[in-house]
This record gives C-alpha cells, structure tokens and sequence, in this order.
C-alpha cells in the first residue's frame, strides 16, 4: 500500500523550510562528532524508532559519527552525558531532555563551548537554543480529548466521569498536552473526577494511580485520558485487574506497537500517530548543517527559536491501516499475531 501523499507533502514542506536543507554535504576529513541525547528507554519510540531514523540519516549526509546516550529518565545522569558528550568534541547536541528545566544547566554550557543545541521533541525552559523540532503538543492534547468526548457522546455516555491521567511533570510537553485536553474537557459536559501528574511517564506508576481511583470512583469511571501509550497500558492494567465493565475508553500517544494492538482488541480507544521518521530525518538534517557551521531557519520561531512543529492524527481501529500500515510503521503481521488475529478479521485488518 502507498504512502499517503499528504504525510510525504507535509514532511517535505516542513524540510524544505529548513533554509537551504542539506542535499548531501561533503564529508570533512575527519568523522563530525554529533551527540544524540534521548530522555528514557520506557517510551517504545526511543530506541525503536527516533535513535535508528537519526543515526541512518545523518550517515547519509557526511562523515558523522554519532555520540548516543539514553538518560533512562535521570537528569543527572543526562547531564553527564551531555558533558561527557563536550568534552568528545561533539559539534552539536540534538537534546530530548528528561527535564525541562534541568536541562538549561546542559544548554548553557554548550553554549559556553559555541556549540549549538537542538531542543528535539522536548522544548528546553532556557538557554540559547539553535533549533526547536517537536509536534503541536497542545494541539495533540485537543486532538486526544475531542475524539474522547465524540465517542461518548457516540454511545451515549454523556456526564459520565473521566480521569486525567498526565505525563511527567518535569516534562515541559506533558504540560501542554495537558492543557489541550483541559480546554476540551473543561467544555464537554463531563466530569473530570481527579487527574494526575504520572511521574517519569512510568506505567508502574499510572496502574497505581489508577486502581486507586476506581475503587474511590467505582462506577462512575466512563473514560481515561491517557497523555500517551506507556500511561494508556498502566491504567488499562488497573482497570482490567479491577474487573471494571464496560471497559472505559481509553485515549493514548505514541501509536506503539503494543497500543494499536490494545486499540484491535478493544481494550485501548485510540491513539496518536506522531511521525516520527519526519522528526528523527529533519533533526539529522539540522543537526548536519549546524555542524558544518551554516545558519539554519525553520518555518516558524517559537520564543524566538528557530522551529518546525510537525502534524499528528488520530488513530482508532477504523484507520490503522491508513495510517500506521499505510505508512510502513507497521505491518499486518506485526499487529496480528496469533493473539490478535481474530480481533483483526472482526476488524477487517487484513
């Protein structure tokens, strides 16, 4: 099946935005160091997606080395990567802070060095930024809550309870996805019965707080906002380990593989599919011409930041195979496994 040709328009909008976007740049006599620093290995897309999409594309663009470091959700430690990173030599660090505010004590002392900083998927609270790539986190929060509320007013849930349950407070978009969602929900006619705060994005930790609240709320939960797909599989642990039926709807973020699968089964309502290969490819690209020390302007600035936010969608079982298959996320096969396959013929996922 074939790309959809809007994603590959909206990708090539956004790199052909990046002033004079690398088509090949001529590889130095000596391998450039650039430091990719991720923020935690319990997110699926980390390891699975953003490191690989980045290392293959900037190999493609030159003579670069990449210098990979995963935080594992500690901001110490990642600032000991990032300084471990300097003190190699890296020309750029490409930064997925685990926090937001911690992390200006990373940027700073690039910028003490002249070396410039990617703020990738996660925006930095300070600093001397030299680019900014994400996705309109406030726009995903609206995006997850309005398909929330659609669907129950679809089945006639309407004044039923929801729970919030957010992503990491140190994390600046967990923030925003919050705040979209809050504008919706605050609007939708249903009660918002608690919301939490899930510290390092943990699953352990949303299950927890979720088995709490049914057994406070028992009865009157109708839905979860998950922020994303980690938190989406805690909750739906604690709902299912408290025989909790009908089984309330479910939102999530990340498109994981485990989650469309739980979306398949019936057990997660939907998710959003951030395309993560047009994050991780323009991110090489930026990184690549600021390291061979050219200026490089996004399609918009964001707190003066030179930026690009790229779009997201929603996806329920009726478009996972225009979006995620159609795409080459994943394939048929992956998502049906033998424990899936009879959810999958239900579905017309074939």
């Amino acid at each position: 099946m074939k790309k959809p040709a809007r994603r590959w328009l909206a990708f090539a909008a956004a790199s052909a935005a990046v002033s004079g976007a690398l088509v090949g740049c001529t590889p130095a006599s000596d391998s450039v160091k650039v430091a990719l620093l991720l923020p935690d290995a319990k997110t699926a897309r980390y390891e699975a997606f953003d490191r690989p999409l980045f290392e293959n594309r900037i190999a493609e663009l030159g003579d670069f080395s990449v210098l990979y470091s995963n935080a594992d959700q500690n901001s110490v430690q990642q600032q000991s990567q990032a300084e471990a990173a300097l003190a190699s030599g890296a020309a750029v660090l490409v930064l997925d802070p685990v926090d937001s505010a911690a992390a200006v004590s990373i940027v700073s002392a690039a910028n003490a060095q002249g070396i410039p900083v990617i703020a990738y998927d996660r925006i930095v609270d300070g600093g001397d930024l030299s680019y900014y790539i994400s996705f309109n986190n406030e726009e995903i929060g609206a995006l997850q809550a309005n398909a929330l509320v659609d669907e129950l007013d679809a089945r006639g849930l309407e004044g039923g309870g929801i729970l919030m349950v957010n992503g990491s407070p140190t994390d600046g978009n967990a923030g925003q996805f919050k705040e979209g969602a809050e504008a919706v929900l605050n609007d939708s006619g249903y009660r918002v019965l608690s919301s939490f705060d899930t510290p390092e994005w943990s699953p352990e930790n949303a299950q927890n707080w979720v088995a709490g609240q049914v057994t406070q709320f028992s009865g009157d939960i109708v839905a979860v906002y998950a922020a994303n797909d980690g938190t989406a599989g805690g909750a739906i642990a604690a709902l299912k380990a408290a025989n909790v039926l009908p089984m309330p709807l479910v939102t999530g973020q990340d498109a994981e593989l485990a989650a469309i699968q739980r979306i398949v089964s019936g057990d997660q309502y939907m998710t959003i599919y951030k395309d993560i290969r047009a994050e991780a490819v323009l991110a090489a690209e930026v990184a690549a011409k600021l390291a061979n020390g050219k200026a490089v302007i996004g399609d918009q600035k964001i707190n003066g930041i030179e930026s690009s936010l790229l779009d997201a969608e929603i996806v329920t079982v009726d478009t996972i195979l225009t979006t995620v298959v159609a795409d080459g996320l994943f394939t048929v096969d992956q998502i049906c496994t033998p424990e899936y396959a009879a959810a999958c013929a239900a579905a017309g996922i074939a």
